[in-house]
């Protein structure tokens, strides 16, 4: 305590997954480390299922295995990932990336959202646990010259050498800091399910763009898929409003009964898309990480491989600059996170908003472009390898 006021190294907002890595990398740094979320700590034990899929990386997988969070989900939870299938329209032919493009058995690993948010819960340190402000939220930001105030919802505050926001894209804590942020409104929603299959998946994703609509198929364990719908709000709210007979129906005629009868298996979830680039990661004393420093569209399914990096480099970072004093949210290690971090993402940003645009845009022209663009990829073996060696970090020349 310092004046009656509690004290800390560093002062984790969100305990997202993100939030959550972050404090489990921060785990042996030897300072001080809270987490504040208004989430209960019951509840981030046990979260309630969002209908999100997550597509990880092997990479991820490795980075998720070090901070001690994959073992903590459970083997029925993680779906393989063997090949994806990209269409356009009802053009027969896809860009089909397979596992042998990636030199490995699969191209990724599917784990539903809610469970990697408890398993990085139940892998986060006691010590850190026991120390953090659960169920209390940031209503104010004083900054400091070497260290900041926050307040919190029920009037306590505590200081922090280094503030990292970890409360998604659209973070109150990175706008306190001053830092702007480009949105794009991509003007649709996402309604995301789980389905039963009539036919095998065989662990293939698939993707479908359509003249008004997005729609992709998650392969998960048990016969399910996981069905991504992606079409302007108000249809989307329509869509889910249906009951579930007339739903299933709607639904299996969307995906043309490419697999059967469609069944709901799960509750429906709706999310409106937004692309988000903060103008800057870090200030003095601050940084962001995962969808605080990247809000991605949810098409190349990497947004929170993006934030598992950013976590591991922001850690790499910090780890860097220390000289075994006492902890110091230096400018030069923080300014190389974000160099870092930025080289990571933004070719990834830049071109899912150029994928986005091509297969969202109407007209002959753009039609052409993407089958074009599709048939050519799916010819041109090395870009197939290419983009496979990103999911399995397999080298795609051997």
């Amino acid at each position: 305590m310092k004046n009656g006021q509690a004290s800390v190294d560093i002062a984790i907002v969100g305990a997202g997954p993100a939030g959550l890595c972050m404090a489990a990398a921060l785990a042996d740094f030897g300072c001080s480390v809270v987490v504040i979320d208004p989430a209960s700590a019951e509840q981030l034990a046990a979260p309630a299922f969002d209908g999100r899929e997550i597509a990880l990386t092997h990479a991820s997988r490795r980075r998720l295995q070090a901070l001690g969070v994959w073992s903590q989900i459970e083997p029925g939870d993680v779906s393989p990932l063997r090949d994806a299938w990209v269409f356009d329209r009802d053009d027969p032919t896809p860009l089909a990336i397979s596992h042998q493009d990636g030199r490995s058995e699969q191209l990724g690993f599917l784990v539903p959202n809610h469970a990697i948010r408890q398993a990085a819960f139940a892998a986060c340190p006691d010590t850190i646990k026991a120390a953090s402000l659960f169920g209390r939220r940031v209503v104010q930001v004083d900054q400091g010259d070497s260290r900041h105030r926050l307040t919190l919802d029920d009037g306590s505050s505590l200081e922090a050498t280094l503030v990292i926001a970890a409360d998604s894209r659209h973070s109150a804590t990175r706008r306190a800091f001053g830092i702007a942020a480009r949105q794009r409104d991509f003007g649709r929603s996402m309604l995301v399910c789980r389905m039963a299959l009539e036919r095998d998946h065989e662990q293939v994703a698939w993707e479908w763009f359509g003249a008004d609509r997005t729609l992709a198929l998650l392969p998960i364990n048990g016969g399910l898929g996981s069905a991504v719908i992606t079409r302007p709000h108000a249809e989307i709210q329509a869509l889910a409003a249906l009951e579930a007979s007339a739903f299933n129906e709607a639904v299996t005629e969307l995906y043309q009964q490419r697999l059967g009868r469609m069944t709901l298996a799960s509750e429906r979830c709706v999310y409106p898309l937004v692309g988000v680039w903060p103008d800057r990661l870090v200030a003095p004393g601050f940084a962001a990480v995962g969808d605080a420093a990247v809000g991605m569209h949810p098409v190349t399914a990497h947004g929170f491989n993006l934030g598992l990096a950013s976590v591991e480099i922001l850690a790499e970072s910090l780890q860097r600059s220390q000289n075994g004093g006492p902890f110091v949210a230096r400018p030069s290690a923080l300014a190389a996170y974000q160099r870092r971090h930025r080289r990571t993402a933004l070719p990834m940003y830049l071109a899912t908003s150029a994928v986005v645009g091509l297969y969202t845009r109407q007209g002959p022209v753009s039609s052409l472009l993407r089958r074009a663009a599709l048939h050519g990829a799916h010819r041109l073996r090395p870009f197939r390898r290419l983009i496979a060696s990103q999911l399995t970090g397999k080298s795609p020349l051997g």
